[in-house]
């Protein structure tokens, strides 16, 4: 049998092409930086814990005396001069044993102290922010009305104006500290040169402080006597109460009421006969008929 000629062959079909396989090329990607600054590895060692976590908020009660003072106030200054916060929080609490133990040598540098202390305040970790606040409050429990020495130099007007913000604010343990310092600085100082350092804070732009500094003054006008309150002006606490019975928190608005009555208490110490009427005619001849009507108010409601 012949056979065909090439040019007569049937045409073959073309082999499809394979399929390639699919190979998967990761994709790197950048790793997420914490908010720390150090990438995150599941890998890696975690973080230590923030030194914040790590100080100790130590009670008065619980502070001891130093065995040999007169060679610890030597490095104070330095470690309050400190950059590391850590280590000024150290330098703080050696402040209150000073304070509570070692009043005398503490006393030539207190000035210096409280400006630290009013430094701290202002720091934006809470922790240092506490510290300081509890060292205020060692502080007026230790010298009282020696503070009031250093109204030249603004440190005691500064002390009393960082703790109004810091009872101002919304940390809420820092706040119940400041507090706490405040009612122990009302305890401490006389209430008649308190009251004048505090009446200014009354028109404080920050409705907060108002009411802070209200209830401050509330605390130092209940320990005033009536020759006290005469040597102050009685017309000018009353004064004062009216302004802050319009004011917009309550706190201020209970603080105005608790003066008011602190002043007709008294005022109406030595009236037997009728008080109530003495005291309506002080208020009509002294204030302003709004003001009036309102110490009266209060005093009948």
């Amino acid at each position: 049998m012949a056979l065909r000629p090439i040019g007569n062959a049937l045409p073959t079909t073309p082999e499809r092409p394979k399929k390639q396989a699919k190979v998967s090329i990761p994709i790197q990607t950048q790793k997420k930086q914490s908010d720390f600054g150090v990438v995150n590895d599941e890998n890696k060692a975690p973080l230590p814990p923030s030194a914040e976590a790590s100080i100790d908020y130590i009670s008065s009660e619980d502070l001891k005396p130093f065995q040999d003072p007169e060679s610890k106030i030597q490095g104070l200054v330095e470690g309050l001069d400190s950059k590391d916060w850590v280590k000024v929080c150290g330098s703080l609490n050696d402040a209150r044993r000073f304070s509570l133990y070692h009043s005398a040598l503490l006393l030539p540098i207190l000035e210096k102290v409280i400006s630290v202390v009013v430094k701290a305040m202002s720091n934006p970790r809470s922790a240092l922010c506490k510290t300081s606040i509890m060292a205020a409050s060692d502080i007026f429990n230790a010298f009282g009305e020696k503070l009031l020495d250093f109204t030249d130099s603004g440190a005691f007007d500064q002390l009393i104006l960082q703790l109004l913000l810091k009872a101002s604010q919304d940390k809420k343990f820092v706040c119940e500290e400041a507090d706490r310092s405040l009612k122990g600085m009302a305890n401490s100082i006389a209430p008649l040169p308190l009251l004048k350092k505090l009446s200014g804070y009354v028109n404080h732009r920050n409705l907060r402080v108002r009411a802070k500094a209200a209830v401050s003054i509330s605390n130092s006008v209940s320990k005033m006597g009536v020759e006290e309150m005469k040597e102050f002006g009685f017309i000018t606490l009353l004064q004062m109460a009216a302004d802050l019975l319009n004011d917009r928190l309550p706190e201020a608005r209970e603080a105005a009421r608790s003066i008011v009555f602190s002043v007709y208490k008294a005022f109406t110490e030595n009236e037997d006969e009728n008080p109530e009427a003495a005291w309506q005619n002080f208020c009509l001849t002294s204030l302003s008929p709004i003001q009036a009507q309102s110490m009266i108010k209060v005093i009948s409601s």
